[in-house]
């Protein structure tokens, strides 16, 4: 096409702004170093505009997609550190072990002769959670297992064994996401809102979080739903839950569109899966044992919040100490309130209108949450390829600001680029909010 041969050399410098960013953030700037991890950030959601403005075709999008992920392959992840309690997991699960059973710290107090084979002291040192038990449900752990029983004493091939089982979910959400905008009637370029996304590259695919599967998963059931293969989306939720308890929150959404009777099938199909699932692990020591992790992460850890920071700052003024116990139940509350109340006042029972539906739902339990890591918002830009809200979008790039936590040992929020994170957010809420309805999201392409 001759016309577009002016804006080749825009779309290669912007390519050569991303690739040139994410290079910096996969192998030279350390997570303390947070002016140059927001100036990298920066660079790659400007050229991240840049792409999408500039017109892409569908096929070169993809390809940049593709190109920008392989660049990450053999790199340890740099702004996070999760992936050391990954390995641990699956170390233990490789050996026989439950990763379910014992903390880390219990297990090198043993100093058996078991433990001392599985060569776990150098790795102990460097896990962010050794006192806590294992959260990770079990897609994950079989995930940890793989790389554990391939390459238990290889760090990089671990990492590059679980980063190419991520690549394939996120090809198979590629595939996903273009048949379901084609399925909608809306233009096959929007995927690469979420394909070409600097927050889903880095964190997905960089720092190997899992949200990757969970995406694909969600995809998955929607599309089984859509071809009325209900005891196959089911199983694609049931697996889904598996990888992330999160998509249990979509279930109250499928009442009118399955109705009673097929939710409950639905909801047991689903119920199944996951008891396969969980069978290899199942005790009731390991129910105890994550039932308490559960309770600490929603009672005893805080990062990045909104309307938690504000209850926390009247809870430590009107008492004296800070009042997690109490908020975070509350909160959870509001939840559980937020759920049934969308539920119910959503009268449609078009599967069209799931994406922006879940969409508002999963933004509200976030502003309800103590905490809010970067990679939690990737779901957001997922499910907003399918609206015309871009809210999730400009979160996306804020959120990176929570990244200044990291630049000391002593970890540390910056309260100021917080409230400047959730003002920023909550203006173009507010906007999208006003200037579109979510009845608007499909019909306005369907008419077309």
């Amino acid at each position: 096409m001759p016309k577009l041969r002016p804006l080749l050399l825009p779309r290669l410098l912007a390519f050569g702004m991303s690739a040139a960013a994410y290079w910096g953030l996969a192998y030279a700037v350390p997570r303390q170093s947070f002016g140059w991890v927001l100036a990298l950030f920066g660079i790659a959601f400007v050229a991240y505009a840049g792409l999408l403005r500039l017109g892409l075709s569908l096929r070169a999008g993809l390809a940049a997609a593709l190109l920008l992920r392989l660049l990450w392959l053999p790199a340890l992840p740099a702004l996070s550190d999760d992936y050391h309690r990954f390995r641990w997991d699956g170390i233990l699960l490789a050996a026989g072990q439950n990763p379910y059973l014992s903390r880390p710290d219990e297990l090198m107090a043993e100093k058996d002769a078991a433990n001392g084979s599985l060569a776990l002291e150098p790795l102990y040192a460097r896990l962010n959670s050794p006192h806590y038990y294992s959260v990770y449900p079990p897609v994950c752990q079989a995930v940890f297992g793989l790389a554990g029983w391939w390459f238990p004493d290889k760090e990089q091939a671990a990492v590059v064994l679980m980063r190419l089982v991520l690549l394939g979910a996120e090809a198979l959400t590629a595939w996903l996401l273009l048949a379901l905008l084609g399925a909608w009637r809306l233009p096959a370029q929007r995927a690469l809102i979420y394909l070409l996304n600097p927050l889903v590259i880095v964190e997905l695919t960089g720092n190997l979080h899992f949200e990757a599967l969970l995406i694909c998963l969600v995809l998955a059931t929607f599309w089984l739903l859509l071809r009325g293969r209900r005891m196959g989306s089911a199983v694609a939720l049931g697996l889904a839950v598996g990888t992330k308890l999160l998509p249990l929150l979509l279930l109250p959404l499928l009442v009118r569109r399955l109705g009673w009777r097929w939710l409950v099938q639905y909801g047991l199909v689903v119920a199944a899966t996951l008891a396969v699932l969980f069978a290899p692990f199942i005790s009731a020591d390991m129910l105890a044992n994550v039932g308490r992790s559960l309770n600490l992460y929603f009672h005893s850890f805080e990062f990045n919040a909104s309307l938690y920071y504000l209850l926390r700052a009247w809870g430590q003024w009107y008492t004296g100490y800070n009042q997690i116990a109490v908020i975070g139940t509350g909160l959870a509350l509001a939840v559980v309130a937020l759920v049934l109340l969308i539920s119910w006042r959503e009268r449609t029972t078009e599967l069209h209108r799931l994406p922006p539906t879940l969409l508002l739902l999963l933004t509200g339990y976030y502003l309800l949450a103590t905490v809010v890591h970067p990679w939690y918002l990737t779901p957001l830009v997922a499910l907003s390829v399918f609206t015309r809200y871009r809210f999730a979008l400009i979160w996306s790039a804020l959120v990176v600001l929570s990244y200044s936590a990291y630049q000391s040992s002593v970890y540390a929020e910056n309260l100021l680029l917080v409230a400047a994170e959730y003002l920023i957010l909550l203006t173009v809420l507010a906007y999208d909010l006003t200037r579109t309805r979510p009845d608007e999201e499909v019909h306005q392409y369907q008419s077309q």
